[in-house]
């Protein structure tokens, strides 16, 4: 399949897992994220297809269940899921990365998650500086974690690497 293909196509998965609250009020995305490759497959989907796009993605966005009969995504979502995240106390210092337009908001607001259930943050530069890149031109913060766990937030690590919170306010960044 062309590459240009797969991408379309996960983003379409993307939307079907993370965002189609329809979906999820009708039963079809379950508490947990969870939603049926067969129902996936009548979607126009392929087995192939989504083989694929699990196997290729870059951020390990997609996980299946032990026999590959459903499949979700493993954080990003505006639909109320439990993927079974576990609180972990994060470095001292994580990232997020965001494109300057963005920064004025942010030193007045702090990190949001907007429509999402959390907000993304990384353990390096280098994969804040990519997460920014896809909004303009790309600027890193630094979040002080290790003050943040003292004065009582709570952290949660995905299965694929993404450091999650619920909200970080201003005072917590560095610019």
């Amino acid at each position: 399949m062309g590459k240009n293909n797969i991408k379309e196509k996960g983003k379409e998965l993307s939307y079907l897992l993370r965002h189609d609250k329809e979906a999820y009020d009708s039963g079809l995305i379950d508490c947990n994220g969870w939603r049926c490759v067969s129902e996936l497959i009548g979607l126009g989907f392929t087995q192939d297809e989504l083989d694929e796009i699990v196997d290729t993605n870059n951020k390990k966005r997609f996980e299946y269940n032990a026999d590959k009969t459903k499949l979700r995504a493993r954080q990003g979502h505006s639909i109320p899921v439990d993927v079974g995240l576990k609180e972990t106390i994060p470095p001292d210092v994580l990232y997020h990365g965001t494109a300057t337009r963005f920064i004025d908001s942010i030193k007045e607001k702090g990190l949001i998650s907007g429509s999402r259930l959390y907000v993304h943050l990384s353990a390096d530069e280098g994969t804040a500086v990519n997460v920014g890149s896809r909004h303009g031109k790309p600027y890193v913060i630094k979040v002080d974690c290790k003050q943040m766990v003292k004065d009582g937030f709570k952290f949660y690590l995905s299965n694929n690497g993404v450091w999650l919170t619920n909200n970080v306010p201003a005072e917590y960044l560095s610019f």
